[in-house]
């Protein structure tokens, strides 16, 4: 009978149930493993416990993200400026009936336009919805079949209780976690949970296991989200909802905050930089022209501040960051990375360390056979992944050799191909497995040896098995030989025997069964000689990470009955081992050592194995021999100060957990680690969420770990990684170069606005209108062409600059007054001429300010096609390497004269004709600009060489 609790006693769903035996668990949840829960106690429980889902706190929402928007502070002085100069055209019109520039509220529109474009970008930036947790609700399988008042029932996985009797079998998705009563060969693949491939055999335990035995190795429960694959099992459910593994995932999942990416801080600060320099130049300008010329000249003054205002702020920045991350993301995806967030670009220029996975990113995810030993010697074996294409080369001899003259390698092989229920077969050129991945890999072996599956079955007619099972450790399978004795192997001793039994398995228990062992065509009694020789060689593959596999056959007069299998599996013949491991990629070792020639740590955390973990990044080159592996366990004992000093040393982590995962990164990052982390699971959506760039599987990948990500990965590949950290690293470097072609000009245009009225001269030189097209227009095409600029050569030659970098560092602030002060020097002259020369009579008395902003925008085509390089000169560089630059200086000045001399466009942006010699004056003037910059790069050359 099962219990009643009420509310107050109802069993806590947070406990250690792996540490429990079954009978202390059932008691516990006051349950009855044959008659489960009754009606009564199942709504009490559900009142108290809550539907078994996922629960999702409430984020921001759309109209929030929008108008968060408006609070940066260049949009905020923008709007001021449109706001002012609104009302100093409602003024105009009532004093005079006319607007200040000949269409009402011209500058207002405009400027609001700019406004809420630069808006909507953001917010579209921003508006990808947060799926993750809406990912992990789908894990939740809808129908579960419970055993509720003694009857077997279906029921909704909502509805699920602790304490409720689950049944499970073959192809079910679980949705709680709970304790194995009893099963049969019950497998489970955990790999959304722990992001190992191998399924996991349970089995019930009628002691529990420690209390630090990582997810991976509990064996006594199932969890939500995973998948039976073979076998069936009574479960008493111990947690449901948000007390499950994987409700701590979502728990996690919600709790880590996201911040800024280097490239939104350093636009924030460059707002705030703009904002308070322009502030304090207005108020110079002001007191100043008050001060000159008395409170008649206000009104012109704050027009003159407004176009100041309008100057300072790089509206077109946005729009050119915008479409060059997306440019970024377009040659990305080219190289098979998946960019899911545009800030992502640029931040993984800054990348300092990659946290990756093992399983299908550094490895290729295909179990391939490395080494086979018999009795007689050791071979090694060559090929990649499961394409049946090697060689076997004798470890003595160090050459090739044929098997068929090695009898008890060939007998090896028959066994590996015969004892096997996968299958090989070849899908578009590549060459895939159904089945377990460690049979395909004994099909792969045989058929580098000229052995087809097809044929062998032919040959040798299964008509009996004893199926492998957790407690036996062992396959074996019977075969009736063909009776033309044509191909018969050469190791066969008794062709006229009437079947052979095949044996594979774990091979300290095969080798307990075996009296013999094949040598050549021999057969000899197995002394304790070599079982100890077997014993070294299954040890040595196993520290070299190997998964040992050992083969034995036996020739038999009859079919043994299914009871008979413990008799018919001894007096065996040993045949030898096999050592397959999940090879590493051949392509990542060449990553791993790029990584480390840019400044960049490789680090591998992973659910596997110490050995097996150790064993491949030693391969790979991230760890030496020597080095400390940190495990699971061990992190659970240490504090966090502690893990933020061990990260420092440690390069490979094993049999981790989610929280260990998360800690990891968290730690790198108190020590100032920018950490691109890597994962495929479930498990991993809390860690890639905290990571500065978290980057998920795109073939392995669960849904979960890809809405957390930033990245996608299409080829499951660490060395699309590196490739994607090179071109983060281009677009941050074509990013300084427009930032600096950009704001040198604004520098430009204010201090030639504020530098008229300290002059004397009458009027704006620059209204608000035509300034929005110098930024927009002017700046903007030459700066979107700066932006597909080819990269420097040698850009993964050096370590990552810090993502704390200022956005004016290494000279860029310099730069950008240096050069501001340059055209405004050569515009304030221009100016001075074009003043003196506009009030001679005859000359139209505006016509100065229309060669102002000619000369302002001419003069930014030159400055745009020596910015390309900060040292080599323009003829240095190949003319046709960015033919979108001289695309964009072409139209850009095209479209610039037709302000000029067309008249309708002239009458918009108040302009005047310009004579052919004040054109010619405008251009001269113009090219001082690139001659300067030029000039920059030679006094430059001369001093790095006498410094040398």
């Amino acid at each position: 009978m099962t219990r009643s609790y009420s509310a107050h006693t109802l069993p806590q769903q947070k406990q250690s149930w792996h540490t429990y035996s079954v009978a202390k668990t059932l008691d516990t949840l006051g349950t009855n493993p044959q008659t489960g829960l009754d009606t009564e106690s199942v709504n009490q429980r559900q009142k108290h416990y809550g539907p078994n889902e996922i629960e999702e706190t409430a984020g921001r929402s759309n109209w929030e993200i929008l108008l968060d928007q408006f609070t940066n502070i260049m949009l905020i002085m923008l709007i001021v400026v449109a706001i002012i100069s609104g009302i100093l055209d409602i003024v105009e019109l009532r004093n005079s009936g006319t607007a200040r520039s000949g269409v009402p509220f011209k500058d207002t529109i405009a400027i609001f336009s700019i406004v809420i474009l630069n808006g909507l970008l953001g917010y579209l930036q921003e508006t990808r919805a947060e799926k993750a947790l809406a990912a992990l609700k789908k894990l939740s399988s809808p129908q579960v079949q419970v055993i509720r008042d003694g009857k077997r029932q279906e029921v909704e996985a909502p509805s699920l209780v602790p304490g409720d009797i689950i049944l499970i079998e073959a192809g079910d998705s679980l949705c709680a976690d709970g304790q194995i009563i009893e099963c049969s060969h019950l497998n489970i693949r955990e790999s959304a949970l722990t992001g190992e491939a191998h399924p996991v055999d349970k089995t019930p335990l009628s002691q529990g296991l420690q209390e630090d035995t990582p997810i991976g190795d509990r064996i006594n429960m199932v969890f939500t989200g995973t998948e039976v694959i073979q076998g069936r099992a009574k479960v008493v459910v111990t947690g449901t909802g948000m007390d499950t593994e994987l409700g701590k995932i979502a728990e996690m999942l919600q709790s880590v905050e996201t911040e800024d990416t280097p490239l939104q801080q350093r636009m924030t600060q460059l707002g705030n930089v703009l904002v308070t320099g322009s502030l304090i130049l207005v108020a110079v300008v002001v007191v100043g022209g008050v001060l000159r010329a008395g409170w008649g000249l206000l009104q012109e003054l704050i027009e003159i501040s407004l176009s100041m205002a309008v100057a300072v702020v790089p509206e077109g920045l946005p729009a050119v960051i915008t479409v060059t991350l997306a440019l970024g993301t377009q040659r990305m995806v080219k190289r098979h990375a998946l960019i899911r967030k545009l800030p992502a670009v640029e931040t993984l220029g800054s990348v300092n360390v990659i946290c990756s996975d093992k399983t299908g990113t550094l490895t290729q995810n295909k179990m391939v056979v490395q080494e086979v030993e018999t009795i007689g010697g050791n071979y090694q074996v060559t090929g990649t992944g499961y394409e049946p294409s090697g060689e076997f080369i004798c470890s003595e001899a160090k050459s090739s050799i044929h098997c068929s003259r090695y009898g008890a390698l060939q007998a090896l092989l028959f066994t590996g191909v015969l004892c096997n229920d996968a299958h090989l077969s070849q899908e578009s050129g590549d060459w895939i497995i159904i089945g377990d991945p460690t049979e395909g890999s004994l099909l792969a072996l045989g058929g580098k040896a000229g052995l087809q599956q097809s044929r062998l079955e032919q040959e040798y007619v299964r008509v009996g098995e004893f199926p492998f099972s957790s407690e036996r450790k062992r396959m074996s399978i019977i075969c009736q030989p063909s009776q033309t004795k044509d191909g018969w192997p050469s190791w066969q001793t008794e062709p006229n025997d009437d079947y052979v039994l095949f044996t594979k398995g774990s091979p300290e228990l095969i080798l307990e069964r075996c009296d013999y062992y094949q040598q050549g065509q021999r057969v000899q009694p197995l002394t304790q000689e070599e079982r100890e020789q077997v014993l070294r060689g299954n040890n040595g593959m196993a520290k070299r990470a190997l998964r040992v596999l050992g083969f034995a056959y036996k020739p038999l007069k009859q079919i043994p009955d299914a009871t008979e299998a413990d008799e018919a599996e001894q007096g065996l013949i040993w045949l030898g081992l096999a050592g397959m491991m999940d090879a590493p990629r051949t392509e990542v070792k060449a990553a791993v050592a790029k990584c480390r020639a840019a400044g960049i740590r490789p680090i591998m955390i992973t659910g596997d194995h110490q050995l097996t973990a150790q064993a491949i990044a030693q391969q790979l080159g991230i760890v030496q021999p020597e080095d400390h592996v940190l495990t699971g366990r061990e992190l659970e004992r240490i504090s966090q100060p502690q893990l933020e000093q061990e990260v420092e040393q440690v390069s490979v982590y094993a049999r981790v957990s989610p929280e260990h995962k998360l800690r990891i990164v968290q730690a790198l990052q108190k020590r100032n680690k920018f950490v691109a982390m890597t994962g495929d699971g479930v498990n991993d959506a809390p860690a890639l969420k905290q990571a500065d760039i978290g980057i998920a599987m795109g073939i392995t990948g669960t849904d979960v770990s890809k809405e957390a990500s930033d990245m996608v990965l299409l080829d499951d590949n660490f060395a699309t990684i590196v490739a994607a950290t090179e071109e983060g690293r281009v677009v941050y470097s074509n990013i300084r170069h427009f930032i600096k072609y950009i704001l040198g000009s604004n520098v430009g245009e204010v201090i030639t606005i504020a530098a008229a009225p300290l002059m004397g001269l009458s009027g704006v030189p620059l209204i608000p209108l035509q300034i929005l097209w110098m930024n927009l227009v002017t700046d903007g095409l030459p700066a979107l062409a700066l932006a597909v600029e080819p990269a420097d050569p040698h850009i993964m030659e050096r370590p990552p600059f810090s993502p704390k970098e200022s956005i004016f560092a290494r000279g860029l602030g310099f730069y950008i007054v240096r050069i501001g002060i340059v055209f405004s020097i050569i515009t304030i002259a221009l100016m001075s001429w074009a003043f003196y020369d506009a009030q001679q009579p005859g000359n139209d008395p505006d016509s100065w300010k229309t060669m102002v902003f000619t000369t302002l925008c001419i003069a930014q085509m030159g400055h745009a096609i020596a910015a390309r390089s900060t040292t080599r000169l323009a003829i240095e560089m190949n003319p046709f390497s960015n033919l979108y630059l001289w695309g964009a200086v072409i139209v850009t000045t095209i479209l610039q004269l037709m302000l000029v001399y067309v008249a309708p466009l002239r009458a918009f942006f108040n302009t005047t004709v310009l004579t052919g010699e004040q054109l010619v004056i405008c251009l001269l003037f113009s090219s001082l600009m690139f001659v300067w910059v030029e000039f920059e790069k030679i006094v430059l050359r001369i001093y790095r060489k006498l410094k040398t």
